[in-house]
C-alpha cells in the first residue's frame, strides 16, 4: 500500500547548556540543565553505562506467559509468484523476522532465511526466480539490498555501507534493474541508484539535493514520479525523465501540503491523495491538460461529489468524515485499490482505471475490524488482502482479480492461547479542559483482582500516528495482567482530520499538551468505584515515551507510575542529534532548534524534572537512530544527581524499541512488573 506520504526524521551535536526559566499555562519552574551527550548510536555510549543499564532478569511464570503470547504468529501476506504458484512472505515464528515460503494454500511453510537480524522480502524478480531482501542490523535502520534464489541457499549482498541506508525502490519489469535510494554521498540526502542484476553495475540516476523516493514510475516511457519529502507530511513531487534527464515538477512546489501520487490511466493524468481541500484526505484525478478536460466524475458516477477543486483536480472519492488512508495502482495503471480510516477502522475499495473510476464489486470478507490489500503478482492475476478481527491473529487470502476467488494461503496459530478471552477495544472519548472531546480506545479488564481497577494509560507515537482497535496480543497481556487498559488519540494524532492532525505543530503544542492530564482526571473521576479513585500509570513508546516524560514532569501528580520507552527527554538535544536524513523533517513537527527554541524548552520533560512525584521506568535502546540512547542516559543522570529514583534499561542490541523476541518478553515483563510493583 502506498504510504500517505514519506514520515521521516539529528546528527553532530554540540554540548548544550540551557538555562530556561519556564512559563506554561501559569505554572513557572526554573530548571538549570546542563548536557555533554554527543551523537547517537552504540559508538555513544560505553561499555561501561550498557553494563551498569543491562536488561534485568525475568520472573519464570511471567516469562512463559509473554511467551505463549507473543508465539500467536500470524505470517506476512507476502507476495505471490505467478510463475510457480508460490507465496513468498515474512513471518517472525522463530523470534527474529524472516522470509518463508509456502508452495501452495495452506501448504506447510519452508523457512528461506535465518540469523539474529530480521530479514523483509521487498521483491520477487518477474521471471520468479530470486528474491530481493532487506536485512538490517541491531535496529540501526541501515538495511542493505541482498538477492537470494527462490529455491533457497545462500544469501548474496547486492549493496550495503556502513552507516548507510539504501531503501528499495521497484524493480523494473524485465527484471534486469533494481531502484533503490541510499544516503550514502550525504547523510541528510537520498540519491536514486540503479543496479543491472546480471552485472552488479550500479549507476547514479538522480541526484539533487534533498530527501528523494520513487513514488511510481512508467517503464514504457521511461519516466520516474518522484517524491521529495519537506516535512513530516508534506512533500514535492516531480517526474524525471531518464531518457532525456530532465525534472518537471508536478506538485507541492513551495507549500507545506501533504500529497500522496501516482501516474493515472494516461500520461496526462496522476491519482493524488490529499487533504488540502478538504479537512480529511480525498483521492484526486489530476490532468495536466487543463481543468475544463472532459473527466468522468464520481467513485460510481455519482453526481454527489463532482467537483474540481483546483485547476485540472476531480474528485474520485466521496467527500466524508474519514481519511483515505493509502491506495495503490497495479501495474497497468488500470484499477485502482484504496483503504479508508474510518474512526481507527480500516475499510477497503477498489476502481476501475479504465472506467471513469468506477467502483469494482470485492468479494464479501469476514466480519472484521481493518481489511486492506498487500501486493499484486507481477501478472496482475493476483491480490493479497488481509484481514484482521479483534479476537484472531490476522487472515490472509489472494484474490484472483479474473475469476473473482478468493483463497486463503495461510494459517496463523494462537498455541496454548483462548482466543475467546481476547477483549476488544472500545470507542470512548474523554472530555479536555476546553471542552474538546478527545477519542479514546478502552479495553476494560474481567480480569482485576481490585475495585476499581487500576488502569494503563498508553500514548502512541508519531506524533501523527494512531492508536487502532483490532487484534493485540500486547494490549491483552496488560488486560490478563489485571489492568483497564486505554489508549488516547490526543490532538496531532492521524485519522480525524487535517485541523485535528496540525493542531500540536511546533508551537501549537503548548495550547494542547494538556490532553496528556486531562486523560488521568477525566479516567480518576469516571472510572472511580464506590467513590474510590482507580490508581493510573502512563507509557508508550518515541513520541508516547515523551508524552509519559512529561506527563511524570510537567504533570507530575498526574499518575501514579510511567513507563517510558525510546522517548526524548529533551527537545531540543533530540533535534541536534537525532540521525541528519530525520531531522530536517522533524522541525515541521516539533519546531526550529533556533527560531522555536523558547517552545522547545517548555515542551521538554527535562525542563521540569524537579517535580517527578512518582516511579518511573525509562527503556532505551542503545542502537536508536530516530531518538538517541543519550536522551534516556541524560535524564536518569539528572534524576540521580537530583537524588529521585528511577530505573532504566538499555538494549545494546536494539534501536527504536525491542524487535527481537527475547528483549521483547523482557522489556514487557519489565514494564509489567513495574506497573504491578505500583499500581497495586
Amino acid at each position: 500500500m502506498k504510504p500517505v506520504s514519506a514520515r521521516l526524521l539529528m546528527s553532530a551535536l554540540c554540548v548544550l547548556a540551557v538555562t530556561a526559566a519556564c512559563s506554561h499555562k501559569g505554572k513557572t519552574t526554573t530548571t538549570t540543565t546542563t548536557t555533554t551527550y554527543k551523537g547517537l548510536g552504540k559508538d555513544s555510549v560505553t561499555s561501561e553505562v550498557l553494563k551498569k543499564f543491562e536488561p534485568p532478569a525475568v520472573d519464570p511464570k511471567l516469562k512463559d506467559k509473554i511467551t505463549r503470547m507473543l508465539d500467536m504468529q500470524s505470517p506476512g501476506m507476502g507476495i505471490i509468484d505467478s510463475n510457480t504458484g508460490r507465496l513468498f512472505f515474512s513471518w517472525k515464528v522463530t523470534g527474529i523476522t524472516q522470509v518463508w515460503r509456502i508452495d501452495g494454500p495452506l501448504k506447510f511453510p519452508i523457512q528461506m532465511t535465518t540469523g539474529t537480524d530480521p530479514v523483509g522480502i521487498n521483491q520477487i524478480t518477474p521471471d520468479g526466480k530470486f528474491l530481493v531482501l532487506g536485512i538490517d542490523k541491531d535496529g540501526q535502520e541501515n538495511p542493505g539490498i541482498f538477492i537470494q534464489s527462490t529455491e533457497g541457499g545462500p544469501v548474496e549482498k547486492l549493496f550495503q555501507k556502513e552507516k548507510v541506508q539504501a531503501r528499495f525502490q521497484f524493480m523494473s519489469p524485465d527484471g534486469k534493474f533494481i531502484f533503490f535510494a541510499a544516503n550514502d554521498v550525504k547523510p541528510d540526502e537520498y540519491v536514486i541508484y540503479r543496479m543491472e542484476l546480471s552485472s552488479r553495475k550500479i549507476e547514479t540516476i538522480f541526484n539533487q539535493p534533498g530527501l528523494w523516493s520513487v513514488g511510481d514510475y512508467d517503464w514504457n516511457k521511461q519516466l520516474l514520479l518522484l517524491e521529495k519529502a519537506t516535512g513530516s507530511a508534506s512533500s514535492e513531487w516531480v517526474v524525471y525523465d531518464m531518457k532525456a534527464k530532465t525534472v518537471k515538477p508536478i506538485i507541492g512546489q513551495g507549500e507545506r501540503e501533504e500529497y500522496s501520487l501516482s501516474f493515472g490511466n494516461s500520461s496526462n493524468e496522476f491519482i493524488i491523495n490529499t487533504n488540502k481541500y478538504s479537512d480529511f484526505r480525498r483521492l484526486y484525478r489530476y490532468s495536466e491538460i487543463s481543468s475544463s478536460t472532459a473527466i468522468p466524475t464520481g467513485a460510481s458516477g455519482d453526481a454527489s461529489f463532482p467537483d474540481k477543486v483546483g485547476k485540472g483536480f476531480t474528485a474520485i472519492t466521496p467527500e466524508m468524515k474519514a481519511d483515505v488512508d493509502g491506495f495503490q495502482m497495479n501495474r497497468p495503471h488500470t484499477r485502482l485499490l484504496y483503504t479508508v480510516n474510518d474512526n481507527g477502522f480500516t475499510r477497503f475499495y477498489a476502481l476501475d482505471a479504465r472506467n471513469g473510476y468506477k467502483a469494482i464489486a470485492l468479494p464479501k470478507f469476514p466480519k472484521a475490524e481493518h481489511m486492506y490489500p498487500g501486493a499484486t503478482s507481477w501478472d496482475d492475476k493476483y491480490t493479497m488482502i488481509g484481514v484482521s478481527t479483534a479476537q484472531a491473529p490476522r487472515l490472509s487470502y489472494s484474490y484472483n482479480w479474473s475469476t473473482q476467488k478468493l483463497t486463503q494461503w495461510t494459517l496463523p496459530s494462537a498455541p496454548e492461547v483462548k482466543l475467546s478471552q481476547f477483549v476488544p477495544a472500545k470507542a470512548e472519548f474523554y472530555t479536555a479542559r476546553d471542552g474538546t472531546k478527545i477519542p479514546m480506545l478502552v479495553r476494560r479488564s474481567p480480569f482485576c483482582s481490585t475495585k476499581p481497577c487500576p488502569v494503563i494509560v498508553h500514548f502512541h507515537g508519531g506524533p501523527e500516528a494512531q492508536s487502532t482497535p483490532g487484534f493485540s496480543p500486547w494490549a491483552q497481556l496488560f488486560v490478563e495482567a489485571g489492568f483497564t487498559f486505554v489508549e488516547p488519540n490526543v490532538r496531532g494524532s492521524d485519522g480525524y482530520g487535517k485541523k485535528w492532525l496540525d493542531s500540536d505543530n511546533a508551537a501549537k503544542r503548548l495550547d494542547v499538551i494538556s490532553d496528556i492530564e486531562d486523560a488521568s482526571i477525566f479516567i480518576r473521576k469516571n472510572f472511580a468505584e464506590d467513590g474510590k479513585a482507580p490508581k493510573v500509570g502512563v507509557m508508550g513508546g518515541s513520541y508516547g515515551g515523551y508524552s509519559t516524560l512529561f506527563a511524570m514532569t510537567y504533570y507530575a501528580g498526574a499518575y501514579d507510575a510511567g513507563v517510558a520507552e525510546v522517548g526524548m527527554s529533551n527537545l531540543l538535544t533530540f533535534l541536534n542529534n537525532t540521525a541528519p536524513y530525520r531531522r530536517s523533517l522533524r522541525t515541521s513537527e516539533y519546531g526550529d532548534p533556533e527560531k522555536d527554541k523558547d517552545a522547545l524548552i517548555k515542551l521538554s520533560p527535562m525542563t521540569y524534572l524537579e517535580k517527578i512525584k512518582s516511579p518511573l521506568m525509562i527503556v532505551q535502546g542503545a542502537n536508536d537512530p530516530r531518538v538517541p540512547v543519550g536522551e534516556a542516559i541524560q535524564f536518569k543522570n539528572a534524576l540521580d544527581k537530583k537524588g529521585i529514583a528511577s530505573e532504566l534499561i538499555i538494549f545494546a542490541d536494539e534501536g527504536h524499541g525491542s524487535q527481537k523476541r527475547s528483549n521483547q518478553i523482557i522489556d514487557i515483563a519489565a514494564t509489567i512488573g513495574f506497573f504491578q510493583k505500583h499500581l497495586r
